[in-house]
């Protein structure tokens, strides 16, 4: 099964992800670096991501929205 819901929640240096399959089954759980998100997420087959709104949430949608992703803040 693949991930089509991805969450993420931003921080200073670490982000926390959590991806669900259609389903509602927990794919995806993880802590990655910010330098390390971008990388997964190319990996990661088409999927939705949404992210809480905070100062960096609109920078980072359009850096995953580049990878061909759906994503909102």
């Amino acid at each position: 099964m693949k991930t089509t819901v991805l969450g993420i929640d931003l921080a200073k240096n670490v982000f926390q992800l959590s991806g669900l399959d259609a389903q509602g089954n927990v794919m995806v759980r993880k802590k990655l670096s910010r330098s390390m998100l971008c990388p997964f997420v190319a990996q990661l087959a088409p999927c939705r991501i949404g992210m809480e709104t905070c100062q960096g949430a609109h920078s980072w949608a359009c850096e995953t929205r580049k990878l061909g992703r759906q994503s909102t803040s």
